[in-house]
């Protein structure tokens, strides 16, 4: 193999190796999901639309900073930079989102009413949640977490496809470096769409007592600890 051919088999590799260590890339998709009840086809849809977002904007940077001669460290701490901004954001996202949830878990609390009507007296129970759920599924459609997952991801950079990759390429040819980022971000979002696939599938057999009650909450809570994991471990 000749060192084009090596400089694109190391990007499909690196492409899949990041992304399978990355949790970040595919189990929040599957944890919203479930909790929203999106579905294999929707989730696998924002996906594969954060994924793109993801990839580019570091493809575009790294063009960018090629073309302008910028320095590699210069973009290697921007993209450290992106890094930090994208964990604090899930962080955030995640807190609030959790939050969200423990109040949405309270208010689905089943409790019971007494009624007494003449000599007859009778109990039933219910929750806040089911009963006035009808009010809210209209805008569930509307929902902003699909777009606040979107600008998370396009935060977030892929840190190995410039200094690994792109720069290396750009010694010999621009068109290696086109060809260099397409493997690399096909097979990032192919890897992210197949492990989203299998961990949704792999959540959907998984019955709970509570997790209908406490999906929400679960998912935020996850979402929480991918973003404490990219910005104190350095996964």
């Amino acid at each position: 193999m000749n060192e084009a051919q090596v400089l694109l088999a190391t990007a499909a590799t690196v492409a899949v190796v990041h992304t399978v260590l990355g949790p970040d890339h595919y189990l929040v998709f599957s944890a919203m999901g479930r909790a929203r009840g999106w579905g294999l086809a929707k989730t696998l849809r924002v996906t594969l639309y954060c994924g793109i977002g993801h990839v580019m904007s570091s493809v575009l940077l790294g063009l960018i900073g090629i073309v302008a001669g910028a320095q590699l460290a210069s973009l290697v701490q921007i993209e450290s930079m992106r890094g930090n901004l994208a964990g604090w954001a899930l962080i955030a996202f995640g807190l609030v989102y959790l939050a969200w949830g423990l109040k949405k878990a309270g208010r689905g609390r089943e409790h019971s009413h007494v009624h007494v009507h003449g000599d007859v007296i009778h109990h039933h129970t219910h929750d806040h949640e089911d009963d006035h759920a009808h009010v809210h599924r209209a805008g569930a459609r509307n929902s902003v977490t699909p777009w606040a997952m979107f600008v998370i991801f396009v935060l977030g950079p892929c840190e190995a496809l410039i200094p690994l990759l792109m720069y290396p390429a750009a010694r010999q040819s621009q068109s290696l470096v086109i060809a260099v980022a397409v493997i690399f971000s096909i097979m990032t979002v192919a890897t992210m769409l197949a492990c989203v696939a299998v961990t949704t599938i792999g959540l959907e057999r998984i019955r709970l007592p509570a997790a209908s009650r406490f999906g929400h909450a679960a998912a935020g809570a996850l979402v929480l600890g991918c973003g404490i994991a990219i910005s104190f471990l350095g996964i």
